[in-house]
């Protein structure tokens, strides 16, 4: 059978005890309560409560009836809790105007921080002190004589009760449950609590590691319904934020010696510096003493309410590993009076507190019990007048009153709830036909009704209502573990949390004040991966968390400028990035310039090649009567000689920056003036080719090729060129552009318009080249003294090599370089025709001046 099974037979065991063959009668059998204190009164309220934390080892001899036995290990703590309740009772007792004429009561019982202990003591509770006859029936029962309880401190029971008692609508009120699942309605009607739900405390510790940048955390947790349905609220909460867990621990309830040790090396071996904690103080308490043992002080814990103000957590022995831890608490009461009334026993009060016994020998560290063995013959013996004044522990400290106060709250909304019922007025109550309860016969689902619409005021100050799920006004108090002026560990409050309703939430640190885990100054990193700077961008590793990644650097003309991109930024259009990716900066504007060392090279050449066909064209004007120059035809000798001049000048307008007017005046000055060049060559070579060539001596082949001929000729040649270049310019002209691609610059050149037409003006300059080549070529074996056929077929040789490899040069240069290329052809192109040609002739005219005679000349 399974567990909800067992639970009900029990709870039919409970409620029908066992009646007797008479029909008159019915006797208890068994309590199941193990300890408890009763006080009597109008209304008894119920409260469960951790005295101890070791519940009894379950007796297997089944051939006899067990006997009862005692829990051990006395919590001090819950044992302040149990106090504190009975505070709360009193105290309202005295007031007159919040329960006139009605007394409180109560039955607390020790559940002993175990599940079966817990429920037994709540069935135990609502069953009565003691058995019921109905005179009517055949059969006995017993009558709830506790309506409501307050309780339990752990969800995980909480869950059992509400799961039990809720089939007959008995209300409870936890203190200290705070698993978000106990906020379903729907499975837990009956189920109240003073203290926040964990959800608002997940989403505490979300905005906790996003506020501080904690993108890497260990998570560890125990095995219980609060632990797991609190990290998965807080993974919930962690959705899409960029916090990964580097890794996920349970502490088990069982065999712990191996598995603790084992979770502690992963605390000690991952790179991770914040340690996330949902867990309950003893759970904590284990996983913490080796931590300590291992002395692992580099870590940071985070701390859930559950442990961040236990003493026994706290103690000085594990300052060393845990100062600097940072939690969420309850927000803190102060409790007038509380202190003398924990304080306040006598030795009558002994024999009436079945707990007080043995919280006498804890606290005084006495035995009452008069045994010879050398255990407790060390031991003073109790006496029952020590004083409980001077004690500072656990019990008496009521500066952290947190879990206590909400003992307080839950007992001061019952009180209110009974309250709203002696105000009500018969006709206007909220039963059937407006009636009001019998506070005389008090049922539970009257209180439950009640407690819905509680909206009160504590003492303290405080103003506590319920809302539609049972729960509290959320708020929390940020405490931080930090070394106080003698050597203690004192709990800080740096900050707050508050939810102003079920959606908004404040949250509120002073990072100024806070000491952090390690000795850490500063706070401290726990990432996988380093954030990436600017300039750079994530890309997650494979096969790992988005947490961990490399940053790679932006690529040109992208940018980031904010720590932690996830990618790169491109800029905008006629920007660029800077060297280290974090900016964009104005594109550089480049052209070939006169101020750059290659723009005034180039300049420098072609002045030069001015200068020098200058002083050629000079030198044969001043021998224009030598043999040699009037054998060179000196008129189409001056007419190359301009033409080259033009050809050396048309690479100035190459340079500088474009416009209009210089991309149009480059390019056609460029085709016309090498036309003319080339044409003035293929004129030469034609006369000399024919003038040897004639096959009869005398022949009037010549008067074909005279000067006006050569003219025509020449005119006719140029002014193709220049209709294609006319052509050119009117239909698609060379304009100014700029061209950005992907580079820092921006490049002014000359699109050249027409593609069709700058291919006509090179094919054309390429056509009568070749042609003059080719003539040239088949001149080259005539008479060597008189043969300048073979310095044209060098120079047109030159020209061909120098513009077939410029297309390539051209094609591929980026930016300005092929501004540069092409000027470096015109260049290379008319120092070739300009050397080839006249520097053998300007070698004889001005230093070898005796060959330059007619002999010489005619001597072949």
């Amino acid at each position: 059978m399974g567990v909800r099974t067992w639970l009900w037979l029990w709870v039919l065991l409970v409620l029908g005890a066992v009646c007797g063959l008479a029909e008159s009668s019915c006797q208890l059998l068994e309590t199941l309560t193990s300890q408890s204190l009763y006080k009597e009164g109008d209304v008894i309220i119920g409260g469960l409560f951790p005295v101890h934390l070791q519940p009894p080892e379950p007796s297997l001899d089944f051939t006899q009836r067990a006997a009862l036995l005692q829990c051990q290990n006395f919590y001090l703590r819950g044992y302040r809790w149990l106090q504190t309740m009975i505070f709360a009772v009193e105290e309202i007792n005295r007031n007159p105007q919040l329960l006139p004429n009605l007394t409180l009561g109560y039955a607390l019982a020790d559940t002993c921080l175990a599940d079966k202990t817990t429920i037994s003591a709540a069935l135990g509770l609502v069953t009565g002190k003691d058995p019921v006859v109905n005179p009517s029936s055949s059969r006995c029962g017993r009558t709830p004589k506790v309506p409501v309880i307050v309780g339990d401190a752990r969800s995980s029971t909480s869950i059992m009760i509400a799961d039990t008692l809720g089939v007959f609508n008995i209300p409870m009120v936890s203190y200290f449950a705070t698993c978000a699942c106990l906020g379903d309605r729907q499975k837990y009607p009956t189920f109240f609590r003073t203290v926040p739900s964990d959800a608002f405390q997940a989403r505490a510790m979300a905005r906790m590691l996003r506020l501080f940048g904690w993108t890497w955390v260990g998570v560890v947790m125990g095995d219980d319904d609060y632990s797991k349905s609190g990290i998965q609220l807080l993974l919930e909460e962690l959705q899409n934020s960029q916090v990964c867990v580097a890794f996920s621990e349970v502490i088990p309830k069982v065999n712990l010696e191996k598995s603790i040790p084992r979770i502690v090396a992963m605390l000690r071996q991952s790179t991770a510096k914040v340690i996330i904690t949902f867990a309950i103080a003893t759970d904590m308490h284990v996983l913490l003493s080796e931590v300590l043992r291992q002395n692992i002080t580099n870590k940071q814990w985070i701390a859930t309410e559950s442990w961040i103000t236990a003493s026994f957590i706290s103690s000085p022995e594990n300052l060393a590993s845990m100062s600097g831890t940072i939690g969420f608490a309850l927000r803190k009461g102060n409790l007038q009076g509380l202190r003398s009334f924990l304080t306040r026993f006598q030795p009558k009060d002994l024999p009436s507190d079945p707990f007080l016994q043995e919280f006498w020998e804890v606290i005084f560290g006495c035995s009452w019990k008069n045994d010879p063995s050398p255990s407790l013959s060390a031991m003073p013996h109790c006496t029952g007048y020590e004083s409980l004044d001077n004690i500072e522990n656990i019990y008496t400290d009521v500066s952290q009153l947190r879990a206590t106060y909400s003992v307080y709250k839950a007992v001061y909304a019952i009180a209110h709830a009974i309250h709203n019922m002696l105000s009500c007025q018969p006709g206007d109550g909220p039963f059937e036909n407006g009636g009001c309860p019998d506070v005389t016969n008090l049922q539970p689902w009257q209180i439950l009704h009640y407690l819905h619409t509680v909206n009160f005021t504590t003492p303290v100050g405080e103003a506590t209502h319920f809302d539609e799920n049972g729960e509290p006004p959320a708020a929390y108090d940020i405490i931080n573990w930090q070394v106080g002026a003698h050597g203690t560990l004192e709990f800080v409050r740096v900050g707050q949390f508050d939810s102003v309703d079920g959606s908004h939430s404040e949250f509120d640190i002073d990072v100024k004040r806070v000491v952090w885990g390690g000795g850490q100054k500063e706070v401290p990193m726990s990432v996988c991966s380093m954030p990436c700077p600017p300039g750079t961008r994530k890309a997650v590793q494979k096969g790992k968390p988005i947490c961990c990644f490399d940053c790679l650097p932006c690529a040109e003309g992208e940018i980031s400028n904010t720590t932690g991109s996830t990618e790169c930024q491109k800029c905008p259009d006629r920007f660029w990035s800077n060297a280290a990716r974090t900016t964009c900066i104005p594109k550089e504007v480049e052209f070939l310039s006169f101020q750059e060392i290659m723009g005034i090279i180039l300049a420098a050449l072609s002045v030069s090649g001015v200068v020098l066909t200058t002083s050629v064209l000079a030198t044969f004007f001043f021998h224009r009567d030598t043999p040699l120059v009037r054998a060179n035809n000196a008129e189409l000798s001056f007419l190359l000689l301009l033409s080259l001049s033009l050809c050396f000048l048309c690479a100035l307008a190459f340079i500088g920056r474009p416009t209009p007017w210089s991309c149009m005046l480059r390019h056609t000055l460029f085709g016309i003036s090498f036309v003319l060049c080339i044409s003035c060559v293929l004129s030469r070579t034609v006369v000399v080719l024919v003038a040897f060539r004639a096959s009869v001596p005398g022949s009037n082949i010549m008067r074909y090729f005279g000067p006006v001929q050569q003219r025509l000729a020449i005119s006719l040649c140029t002014s193709v060129q220049v209709l294609i270049c006319v052509l050119w310019l009117v239909l698609s002209p060379p304009i100014p552009a700029e061209v950005q691609g992907r580079s820092a610059r921006i490049i002014l050149e000359c699109d050249v318009g027409s593609g069709a037409g700058f291919a006509c003006v090179l094919g054309y300059i390429g056509l009568l080249a070749a042609i003059c080549f080719l003539l040239a070529f088949l001149a080259r074996k005539l008479p060597d003294n008189f043969n300048e056929a073979k310095f044209i077929t060098f120079s047109m040789l030159i020209f061909c090599a120098v513009w077939i490899t410029f297309i390539p040069a051209y094609v591929s240069s980026p930016g300005k370089y092929t501004v540069a290329v092409e000027i470096f052809a015109i260049l290379a192109s008319s120092y070739g025709l300009l050397l080839c040609i006249f520097a053998p002739k300007c070698y004889i005219i001005l230093l070898r001046p005796d060959k330059n005679t007619k002999k010489k000349m005619m001597a072949k």
